[in-house]
């Protein structure tokens, strides 16, 4: 007899795709067998996400296209999605199941019996009762691993329903983590990526601090057969000078940091209660760049948040400017059910938005520009990944510099010494490999 097929389809962030690989591993020991979205399976699994705009008709779409590959499977929906409005997506059409937070990793127990009622099965309990860690981490792509050490947060940002999806900050154990690391060196992975809804808070367990992030990169550092961990995004009050120095002189942490900035206003960053002034975040980008010189610094901002006046937004736009740092991830501000910001006054018109994004995606490619080409002439260590478009394949530095070449089946999945070159009109670096006796 045939096994049944399941096929999965993530929206968001990164820490979804690790928990939609774990979800996935579940499945496999209950017997079932992974197959393609666009391919005819028995179960379809929607993780979904909050974040991003107009997350009911995303969901609606690849319910839709699920139904189109196989009109009688049985259709689940997770993730913080399905937490915060579960009641919005049970009138979706083809939906079978919703899952919240809690219930996610439960799945298997819920899913077994796969017949299709006439009323959509939700099971989704208060966010804070969901205060349980489950461990997480993505395998597929065997270049780099996504881990999971942290989930839920404690802060209060008046623009952020996360809190309400995932529920409050808790972690995994130290030697837990270790472990799973010490599991993916042994698949073959080069690279660990951590994830988490906000890692620098890791070491929280049943409410208690436990153990603190540093503690967690010092113990990763040792663990044989994984070349890179990067660190995925942390806030800049919880980014310690201690961490930076740690990284620094690391064997495995990498010279790079996505630290979310939001607002480069002090009058904005206050409205949106978030725990630090841009001040402290000018310290954390000297101090690191002081230490390592070459480190990419990614930075989160959000434009169009209520109360920000056009100076506001020049201020913000003249501070990232200023700060020597590599590349922006721009969001634009949208109104968040249950979020203090919706219901403040001095919102910003749609097109004052779309304007300021615009420019503040110009100056990140300007930025991205800048950081590569200060990079030529130099030497580094490359990751190739399996991709090839055009002839050519591509890779990411130790500090975060895409760079391609021309595609060699060899190199994929290999850590190789090049030299950068030459920045691309797409704003890649054409690399050109360093001869073993100039390696080292």
């Amino acid at each position: 007899m045939e096994n049944k097929k399941v096929a999965f389809y993530t929206l968001g962030c990164k820490l979804n795709y690790s928990e939609t690989s774990s979800i996935g591993r579940l499945f496999k020991d209950a017997g079932y067998d992974t197959t393609a979205f666009n391919s005819r399976a028995d179960v379809y699994v929607i993780n979904t996400c909050s974040v991003t705009d107009n997350a009911d008709k995303k969901c609606r779409k690849v319910v839709k296209e699920a139904l189109k590959h196989s009109p009688n499977a049985y259709i689940t929906i997770v993730g913080c999605y399905a937490q915060l409005k579960p009641k919005e997506i049970a009138e979706i059409p083809g939906v079978d199941m919703v899952l919240g937070a809690a219930e996610k990793f439960n799945i298997i127990e819920h899913i077994n019996d796969l017949t299709k009622q006439e009323k959509t099965i939700v099971y989704n309990g208060p966010i804070d009762e969901t205060n349980q860690f489950v461990s997480a981490y993505s395998i597929g792509d065997r270049t780099r691993t996504f881990l999971k050490v942290q989930d839920g947060c404690d802060y209060s940002c008046t623009f952020c329903t996360i809190p309400l999806a995932r529920g409050g900050s808790r972690s995994g154990k130290i030697e837990e983590i270790v472990k799973q690391a010490e599991e993916i060196a042994a698949s073959g992975v080069k690279e660990i990526v951590l994830t988490g809804v906000n890692i620098g808070d890791f070491g929280i367990r049943d409410g208690k601090r436990e153990d603190r992030f540093l503690d967690l990169v010092k113990a990763l550092d040792e663990v044989d057969g994984i070349d890179r961990i990067r660190i995925s995004s942390i806030e800049p009050n919880l980014l310690s000078n201690d961490i930076i120095e740690f990284v620094a002189q690391s064997k495995r942490f990498v010279p790079h940091f996505h630290m979310p900035l939001q607002s480069g206003s002090n009058k904005i960053l206050g409205l949106m209660r978030r725990r630090y002034k841009r001040e402290l975040y000018t310290e954390r980008v000297e101090f690191i760049k002081s230490l390592m010189p070459n480190c990419c610094i990614g930075v989160d901002v959000i434009v169009g948040f209520p109360g920000e006046t056009r100076e506001d937004f020049i201020d913000t736009y003249n501070f990232l400017n200023d700060m020597d740092i590599s590349y922006l991830h721009v969001f634009t501000y949208s109104e968040r059910e249950n979020t203090i910001a919706a219901q403040m006054e001095g919102a910003v018109p749609g097109a004052q938005r779309s304007d300021r994004s615009k420019m503040l995606h110009i100056l990140s490619e300007k930025k991205r520009r800048a950081f590569y080409e200060s990079q030529l002439g130099a030497q580094g260590d490359v990751l190739f990944e399996a991709d090839e478009k055009d002839g050519y394949m591509h890779g990411f530095s130790k500090n975060y510099v895409k760079v391609r070449t021309v595609y060699d089946p060899l190199l994929v999945n290999e850590v190789v010494p090049v030299k950068f070159m030459e920045v691309t009109d797409t704003c890649e670096v054409e690399v050109e490999e360093v001869p073993e006796t100039l390696a080292h």
